[in-house]
């Protein structure tokens, strides 16, 4: 069920490290990478890569897969208490998702200037109008985590 529990994935750059692992699993099928984890109580519970182009599914972003793998290892969908670290800043549908899983706190690498929804475009995890707000961190290994983006849109153009 759980994994990696243990003192060295206390900090958001350890976990960022290893959303960065789960994001290059994403190349091996021509998908974006992209990856995320959910966290709870040191532990990941959930984890996700971008599988849109292997399940030609518009919704299988990380986050999503993530929060699915997550909400089945706990035994509910909601995960007040759990952070989702994710390698590219959400979108206004896994934010939606993300909020609808009470999720507590979202830690994301890259800023995303034409979808992202925790700040570039939108902030939806501050507004004050929904019934649920997310603790944000953004621009953890944020370098390390558009370099792998912006290497794989410069391979697709060639």
């Amino acid at each position: 069920m759980a994994e990696h529990s243990d003192e060295t994935l206390k900090t958001d750059d350890d976990l960022m490290a290893l959303a960065i692992e789960e994001a290059r699993l994403a190349l091996e099928h021509d998908d974006v990478p992209v990856g995320a984890l959910v966290v709870l109580d040191g532990a990941i519970v959930g984890r996700g890569h971008n599988e849109r182009e292997r399940r030609q599914d518009p919704c299988a972003h990380a986050e999503i897969l993530a929060l699915q793998q997550a909400s089945a290892a706990v035994g509910s969908w909601r995960l007040e208490q759990a952070t989702v670290v994710v390698t590219l800043e959400p979108c206004v549908m896994c934010a939606g998702a993300l909020l609808a899983a009470r999720v507590g706190r979202v830690v994301f690498g890259a800023d995303d200037p034409k979808a992202g929804a925790a700040g570039s475009l939108y902030n939806v995890f501050a507004d004050p109008r929904l019934n649920h707000e997310i603790e944000l961190r953004a621009r953890v290994r944020a370098e390390a985590c558009g370099t792998l983006l912006t290497d794989f849109f410069a391979g697709r153009r060639s």
